[in-house]
């Protein structure tokens, strides 16, 4: 198999990568360069006095690179591939080495085994020990929020005004013992409680609205045999209780339609863990909806989405009240060309936004679509002011890319969608004001945000 130059760029995770890629085709960088009938391979030389050993496995393509890069591909492996787009001869077919040899032999012993597993019967599940595994974990679960319970009253007894950089350590202790309770939701909120002590003005109250979810969560778990099945699957979410896949494809709700991808992002949660959001609406249902993903070690996401293309789907929503989080149960064959995001004026968003927290005040992050945003800035923070009232939001965004979003503006309106998570607006994805149909956004977040 051999991609095209436009192929292998449309592989690039951002554009910098992009970039990257095509200032190491210089023939004098790359002093190996081969191919088999399964895999194109390559070293280039770097910074180090050992080159860089790239590969891709051609079934995918799949790539593998010995640099530290956390980008998938990198530019080592992009570079690779355009190399073999644009010079074949550059190439000398042969056996594969050693280190190419055995990763394309151990991804396809793993296929077959995959193969080999999903043709297998499903073992007959097993009621009574998933009643018990359940009940031990809400067991651990409910131990760890009373401790959790304890803490919250000394944290308000102490005065948050009081809390400094020297207490973060202490709530880092907090959150690892949350993880330990078998409840990680609860310790990813503590972390993130955490980071806004002495952040900006007015953070203890910012602060004290995260402990009160908490304490909300608490109470939740000490009450949980009086909850309905919806408001249960919502604490599950909230505690961080992973939700099984084939049970959800089995028994979630179905929603098909024409999908389109109001924007996407990649966060990086630690050195070796990528989580990616991609938001779409419903063109029928006008139903949001968000897929989430992990990449870990630098492994890539299995599926391509593009902001402002549009995808016929079945998608699968998890249980619980106004649920966002879904997964794809199949891609359909009707998939129309991509269409501009449709926004409703601010005060419809802002209901959609209320009827959410009402339903659900555990959700960490809402999608919106402001009809006429314009960036502005004023001192050192940046802001959305949104339509034509005096209402603005402050953004949550990378200078640069502060700076790129107001200049596809101009001072001028433009159709917005971002996360709210609260306090501030992430903007991912930004249009022309009533762009038509076919049209593609003129601004979207580029990279991964730290």
């Amino acid at each position: 198999m051999t991609l095209s130059t436009e192929a292998v760029l449309a592989l690039a995770p951002d554009d910098a990568s992009a970039k990257a890629a095509k200032g190491l085709l210089a023939p004098a960088k790359w002093p190996t360069l081969g191919y088999s009938d399964d895999a194109v391979w390559g070293e280039c030389q770097g910074s180090g006095s050992k080159p860089y050993q790239t590969q891709a496995d051609l079934a995918g393509p799949v790539f593998r690179c010995s640099c530290p890069s956390r980008k998938f591909p990198c530019k080592h492996g992009l570079a690779l591939m355009l190399l073999r787009a644009q010079s074949e001869a550059s190439f000398t077919a042969g056996t594969p080495p050693a280190w190419v040899s055995e990763w394309i032999a151990s991804r396809r012993e793993k296929a077959e085994k995959k193969e080999a597993r999903a043709t297998e019967a499903p073992a007959a599940p097993d009621p009574a020990a998933a009643a018990k595994r359940d009940a031990q974990r809400w067991k651990r679960i409910e131990a760890g929020t009373q401790e959790l319970a304890r803490w919250l009253d000394d944290q308000t007894q102490r005065g948050l005004a009081s809390l400094g950089s020297e207490q973060q350590q202490a709530w880092g202790s907090m959150a690892a013992r949350m993880v330990d309770a078998q409840a990680p939701g609860l310790g990813q909120r503590i972390t993130q409680a955490a980071e806004l002590i002495g952040a900006g003005e007015g953070w203890p109250a910012r602060l004290l609205d995260r402990l009160g979810r908490l304490h909300l969560i608490v109470d939740a778990v000490q009450r949980r045999e009086s909850l309905s099945p919806a408001t249960l699957a919502d604490l599950r979410i909230a505690l961080g209780w992973p939700q099984d896949r084939e049970a959800l494809l089995a028994d979630g709700e179905r929603v098909a339609d024409h999908w389109l991808v109001l924007g996407q992002c990649t966060d990086e949660r630690d050195t070796k863990l990528v989580e990616r959001h991609v938001w779409l609406q419903g063109r029928t249902s006008g139903r949001r909806a968000l897929l989430l993903d992990y990449s870990h070690g630098g492994r890539g996401f299995e599926s391509a989405w593009v902001s402002g293309s549009e995808r016929a789907a079945v998608l699968c929503f998890y249980p619980g009240h106004a649920s966002q989080r879904a997964l794809v149960a199949e891609l359909l064959a009707d998939a129309p060309a991509a269409s501009a995001a449709s926004a409703s004026h601010a005060s419809d968003e802002w209901l959609r936004m209320a009827q959410q927290i009402a339903a659900n005040p555990w959700q960490p992050l809402l999608p919106m679509v402001w009809a006429e945003a314009i960036p502005a800035r004023h001192g050192d923070q940046w802001w959305l002011r949104l339509d034509t009232s005096p209402q603005a939001l402050p953004m949550q965004l990378a200078t640069q890319e502060a700076w790129q979003l107001m200049a596809h503006s101009g001072g001028a309106p433009l159709r917005v969608f971002g996360e709210w998570d609260g306090e501030q607006f992430a903007p991912l994805t930004a249009w022309a004001p009533g762009a038509a149909a076919g049209s593609a956004p003129v601004w979207t977040l580029s990279g991964a945000r730290a």
